[in-house]
């Protein structure tokens, strides 16, 4: 039997527009804390399903992007403290994991007839792969902001260069607050369009797949009716046939 939390896995690593009939399912299922907790999962945003995907279904890409921000956090640290260490290196390696991952997420999140806003993806992927123990990977909710070179607050930059580069850093956080604000209100409307989308979608679908059925079995009546028709047809003929040979 799984356990519990091998069951809530599978809730978030399944389609987006089963999860909550299948989360509300396995809560029945359950009782007392158990049923509770599961009762209290959030349905996550599209662009927090998709990422989860990646972790789920692409665990070979998911891996390399979070090495990738592990090796470029490293690195920034050993600069701020004066140690030798090769951020452009760093930085391009976890440029490409990170492109890759976009990629991967788009694809997989397709496969299910979903399109989440791609800046969103990179941002969560990003925040994600610098920062993975303040998230729980594959069971995210909400999109994520990276944290940016203030994720690394409490450092000692080495010499007057590094202490101008924070100050310079400290300073362009306040300029940018409003901006970010507003393109994260961005990304959610475009989250929630295309949730409708994908619903607008599904709704299509079913009402194709019932006309569809609505037609077969018309069809099937149809060719019932005509087969019926058939014999009424043979019959008579047969007995046109006896009754023309009983004829003198």
């Amino acid at each position: 039997m799984p356990s519990l939390d091998d069951q809530i896995d599978r809730l978030f690593a399944g389609p987006l527009a089963g999860f909550t009939a299948a989360r509300n399912t396995l809560a029945k299922s359950l009782k007392g804390d158990d049923a509770a907790r599961v009762k209290a999962l959030t349905k996550p945003a599209i662009v927090a399903w998709a990422v989860n995907q990646v972790y789920w279904h692409a665990r070979p890409i998911f891996d390399r992007l979070i090495e990738s921000g592990r090796r470029l956090r490293k690195a920034q640290v050993a600069a701020l403290e004066g140690k030798a260490a090769d951020v452009r290196g760093a930085t391009a390696a976890h440029r490409d994991a990170l492109a890759a991952a976009a990629k991967e997420t788009e694809r997989l999140a397709a496969a299910h007839g979903s399109h989440p806003p791609p800046d969103a993806v990179t941002r969560t992927l990003e925040a994600l792969s610098l920062a993975p123990d303040a998230h729980a990977p594959g069971r995210l909710t909400e999109p994520l902001q990276p944290a940016g070179f203030e994720a690394l607050a409490g450092l000692s930059p080495a010499g007057s260069r590094g202490a101008a580069h924070a100050a310079h850093t400290g300073g362009g956080t306040a300029a940018h607050a409003k901006p970010a604000a507003a393109e994260a209100r961005r990304a959610a409307e475009e989250e929630k369009e295309q949730e409708a989308e994908a619903r607008r979608r599904e709704a299509d679908i079913r009402k194709a797949e019932a006309a569809l059925a609505r037609a077969q079995a018309a069809e099937r009546r149809a060719h019932e009716a005509w087969l019926d028709a058939q014999r009424e047809v043979d019959e008579a003929r047969q007995a046109l046939t006896r009754s023309r040979s009983r004829t003198p």
